[in-house]
């Protein structure tokens, strides 16, 4: 009898952390949360649960395990405090922060900043990546594991509008880029200690996209994006396993979807990926489908671009012929997520929420809310809630 609840209980904890956001985009970098099953239809005052102030700026994301949120900021007149935050996610109470002294570069462009990447976990620990490239490993109660000021080690490794990739973790590493156009590397940390396992020098060019994770057969491959294209590798060693070399943009991320990525290249490019080192096959590309900056999103069968002038496009996955485009009020720094029900959420910078559905023939916006406050950061999904932050709050919607 004992053995059948340890099993239950082995079973619940397994399903809550399927329904958790461990990192920017949420499961593999995709953007939707298959188990994030209760999501709300509409973004209202009806559906807000809770808003809590916070201390700094940042872009980064929410990311959530179980009960709890984190999220990361900097405050200081040059940015120099970096802040890693916990709140309850049943109504938004602080449980802790943590406060930390930037020792790289705090300088960025204006409409971004210091906590522009999204910190990542594995259920376990928190890794804060941020501009100054400050990597910081907590565990979930805020106590010090272990912390990088990889300047120290890479002093070159920064480029004049602030760096923004967000660290992704793969199995039993943390992976990570830090492109610019001087000291330009890939690295995969361990996660107990913050060492390299290993370190790929990249195309010195400034980089602002994050890795994705594919699932080819039993392996995860992380997708490492460039101006040059596509790498992946085995997250444990580093070792190459495809190379995708027409190009791709440096603002948004790819799309993974099992061992298919959706590449903004050429407009959009769809590969299929193996392990063997082969060249990837390329399936098709649509120059015509060209995502701006927010980064697109496969769900179910079709994939869901949005480009600069704020037009959602809906195309084929497996050929890319588009079959519907409606337009969405713009313009929008973040990207789209979605949970396994037809809608996607989406906020523009002048903070207004979008809750699109997309069960009919073409898309629909079903509903709008104003948030009145400047949004560049992408929601998160977890189970029954959807958390924003803007450039003052953190948001939750949901959840009540």
């Amino acid at each position: 009898m004992k053995s059948f609840f340890f099993f239950l209980s082995f079973l619940s904890i397994c399903s809550l952390a399927q329904a958790d956001w461990h990192n920017f985009r949420g499961p593999n970098g995709s953007g939707v949360n298959p188990d994030a099953t209760n999501l709300p239809t509409e973004l209202s005052e009806n559906t807000l649960s809770w808003k809590v102030a916070l201390p700094g700026r940042g872009l980064g994301s929410a990311v959530i395990v179980g009960d709890r949120v984190f999220v990361s900021a900097a405050s200081g007149p040059d940015q120099k405090q970096l802040h890693i935050l916990c709140f309850s996610a049943k109504d938004g109470s602080p449980v802790w922060e943590r406060k930390f002294w930037a020792t790289g570069r705090t300088m960025s462009h204006k409409k971004t900043n210091v906590a522009a990447p999204t910190p990542a976990t594995d259920g376990e620990r928190i890794y804060a990546l941020f501009s100054s490239n400050d990597l910081i490993c907590l565990d979930l109660d805020g106590n010090p594991v272990w912390m990088r000021g990889l300047t120290l080690d890479y002093p070159n490794a920064s480029n004049s509008l602030g760096m923004a990739s967000s660290p992704i973790v793969a199995g039993d590493t943390l992976v990570a880029q830090i492109e610019n156009d001087s000291e330009s590397f890939a690295a995969g940390f361990d996660l107990l200690t913050g060492e390299n396992k290993w370190k790929h020098d990249r195309p010195k060019a400034a980089n602002w996209t994050s890795p994705t994770v594919l699932d080819i057969g039993e392996d995860q491959v992380v997708a490492l994006q460039s101006s040059k294209g596509i790498v992946g590798v085995l997250p444990g060693t580093g070792s190459p396993v495809f190379e995708y070399t027409s190009g791709a943009s440096t603002i948004p991320s790819s799309a993974p979807a099992g061992n298919q990525l959706f590449i903004p290249s050429n407009g959009l490019t769809s590969i299929t990926a193996t392990t063997d080192g082969a060249e990837p096959k390329k399936d098709w590309n649509e120059s015509a489908q060209r995502p701006g900056t927010a980064s697109p999103i496969v769900i179910g069968e079709k994939v869901y671009i949005i480009n600069n002038a704020g037009v959602l496009n809906c195309a084929n996955r497996e050929t890319g012929e588009r079959l519907w485009r409606i337009r969405l009020k713009g313009p929008f720094s973040s990207s789209p997520v979605a949970g396994p029900g037809q809608r996607i959420y989406i906020f523009n910078e002048a903070g207004v929420g979008q809750v699109v559905d997309l069960s009919g023939e073409e898309g629909k916006v079903t509903s709008e809310f104003e948030l009145n406050e400047t949004i560049l950061g992408t929601p998160s999904l977890s189970e029954d809630s959807i958390y924003v932050r803007s450039d003052g709050h953190l948001w939750k919607f949901g959840g009540k």
